[in-house]
């Protein structure tokens, strides 16, 4: 049997870290080799390993440019040969590194990312298990055109649709409304769902526009909004209340805002999707978007800020092209 090529590089997370003498706590310290030799069934698969060590860092302190640096690191290694990358990070900010990479992922191969939720001294350590179940999805080829996707506790997760659900479980990562794309039994990858149409963005000269995310809550105050058309943001989204909602207050302070950036509508519950023509008292979505809110249907605010991001950045900031980009991903990411 021919052997396939898997590459694995890691960004640090908690499947990386261990106590230091004296201090409290576990921190980043094991690099991709330390990690691929506490594997166990490694040595039954028909599989080569690369293996590099990209970052040492927490998952919360990873920017823009660490993604864009591990976006070019493995598509070398699809370029040379390899049948699927694993990217191994911490689990906090997981579901936005995938979603990210997922919109500039051109290839046909996986591209996987993997974690853990217990540090390798814990009892119960899930972080070879998810390593080796991620590098099983990335030889699989029934994975094959999915882009980028999350594997945890035995589950393949679309990029689009995974969250971090619960702070500690090891169940954390879950699909709501549209459920894993598949999981691994014995070794076997079983797929669900054919795969979906996806944004492909090309990979940006410049990453200066910003996107501010605000999440709408009771009795907010008003400040930060009527401030925000002088403060250096080029986009704006809205975790808003129920299916996309806000107060008759923050509704009156949009405006100024729309006038000067695109503005986008979210529902911060966690799951289903933002309503278009259900409510229509002022601050809800018929009226918001007759102001000139865009909805964002079934995509997180988290997402949406990166879609916009990604948008911005590829458009130059033009907003008649950032519009029209914005309907069809948008469109593209709520076609069920």
């Amino acid at each position: 049997m021919t052997k396939r090529m898997v590459a694995v590089g890691t960004l640090g997370g908690t499947i990386t870290m261990t106590a230091k003498d004296n201090e409290k706590g576990v921190s980043s310290t094991l690099g991709a080799e330390q990690l691929v030799a506490s594997v166990p069934g490694l040595s039954a698969l028909s599989v080569d390993l690369r293996l590099h060590t990209l970052a040492n860092l927490a998952s919360g302190s990873i920017q823009f440019e660490h993604l864009f640096a591990a976006l070019t690191w493995a598509k070398q290694q699809i370029d040379s040969g390899a049948s699927g990358v694993v990217l191994v990070q911490g689990t906090d900010t997981l579901e936005e590194s995938a979603f990210f990479l997922d919109l500039y992922w051109p290839y046909a191969a996986p591209l996987v990312l993997t974690g853990a939720m217990r540090s390798p001294n814990k009892a119960g350590a899930d972080g070879p298990a998810n390593l080796l179940a991620a590098i099983q999805v990335a030889m699989s080829p029934k994975v094959r055109n999915h882009g980028v996707v999350v594997v945890m506790n035995d589950e393949i997760h679309q990029a689009r649709f995974v969250k971090k659900a619960h702070t500690v479980s090891l169940a954390t990562f879950t699909s709501p409304v549209f459920g894993p794309l598949g999981y691994i039994q014995e070794g076997g990858v079983r797929i669900f769902r054919a795969p979906s149409e996806r944004a492909i963005l090309p990979v940006p000269s410049q990453t200066s526009d910003k996107v501010l995310l605000i999440e709408t809550v009771l009795d907010e105050a008003t400040e930060l909004y009527s401030a925000l058309p002088s403060l250096n943001y080029q986009g704006l989204v809205i975790a808003g209340v129920g299916s996309g909602h806000v107060s008759e207050k923050v509704r009156d302070t949009l405006p100024p805002i729309i006038q000067k950036m695109p503005v986008i509508m979210t529902s911060r519950t966690g799951s289903g999707s933002t309503t278009n023509a259900v409510y229509g008292y002022k601050g809800a979505e018929v009226d918001l978007q007759q102001l000139g809110v865009i909805m964002a249907g079934f995509l997180c605010p988290r997402k949406t800020r990166l879609l916009l991001s990604a948008i911005l950045w590829a458009t130059q900031g033009n907003r008649q092209q950032v519009e029209q980009a914005l309907q069809k991903y948008l469109h593209l990411y709520n076609a069920y």
